[in-house]
């Protein structure tokens, strides 16, 4: 039997193999993500391919350097292909995404890809979304009234309880654009369109972590192999 590792370092080999020589890739964020960037890095080494990339956080761009994969600036570029992690894959490969914080520059990046691929590891894909926390990135000013806004919205879907600032060491997270993360514990949410687009309304609420609609493929690494999906 695999282990998470194993499936997570296969689905990311998998898709590393989607990239050709000129393409400009996004570099996802994440345990998983990071299998891809290697797998990716010993390619370009190996096959000579011209490759250059955008990336979604500080800790990714820092993986990069090391493995020499060249960078550019997103707004110089038009991505061909993203791929990144997810914390959940659901119906029509609709994600929970942000566990490493980095959700807003995540979806920045995928919105500005031709092309999405998510990888993840077996025990990712889900039947409903909401069994790991939705990440919720918030400014620092007001944020508790902000928390409080975000309750309101949790209540009127009916999903979870009121959201919990992510801290780390006794310290709240700050992510790469200086906000702060609230985790919402929803359980089951039934309605996820509904949700994203009443979380958006929220004054203070930066981006959340319900990525639907934009991932084209899944890349999920099983027992068996790595399985394709589709929405």
């Amino acid at each position: 039997m695999s282990t998470p590792d194993d499936q997570k370092r296969a689905a990311g080999e998998a898709a590393a193999k989607l990239v050709e020589s000129g393409m400009i890739v996004g570099l996802g964020t994440g345990s998983t993500a990071a299998w891809f960037v290697r797998a990716l890095a010993d390619r370009m080494q190996a096959e000579k391919l011209d490759v250059r990339a955008v990336t979604t956080s500080q800790a990714t761009t820092a993986l990069a350097e090391v493995l020499g994969i060249p960078l550019l600036d997103l707004n110089q570029v038009e991505i061909d292909l993203t791929v990144d992690g997810a914390d959940e894959v659901g119906p029509g490969l609709s994600l929970i995404k942000g566990a490493g914080a980095a959700l807003l520059r995540e979806k920045l990046v995928w919105e500005a890809s031709r092309r999405c691929v998510v990888i993840a590891d077996a025990a990712k894909r889900v039947a409903r979304l909401g069994k790991r926390p939705l990440p919720i990135e918030v400014v620092r000013f007001g944020h508790e009234s902000t928390a409080l806004r975000i309750s309101d919205v949790l209540a009127e879907y009916d999903v979870g309880v009121g959201p919990r600032l992510r801290l780390k060491d006794n310290e709240a997270v700050v992510t790469d654009e200086g906000h702060l993360i609230y985790d919402a514990f929803c359980g089951t949410i039934e309605a996820p369109a509904l949700l994203a687009d009443a979380l958006k309304c929220v004054t203070g609420v930066v981006e959340h972590g319900l990525f639907l609609d934009l991932a084209d493929e899944a890349l999920i690494g099983t027992d068996d192999g790595v399985e394709r999906l589709t929405p």
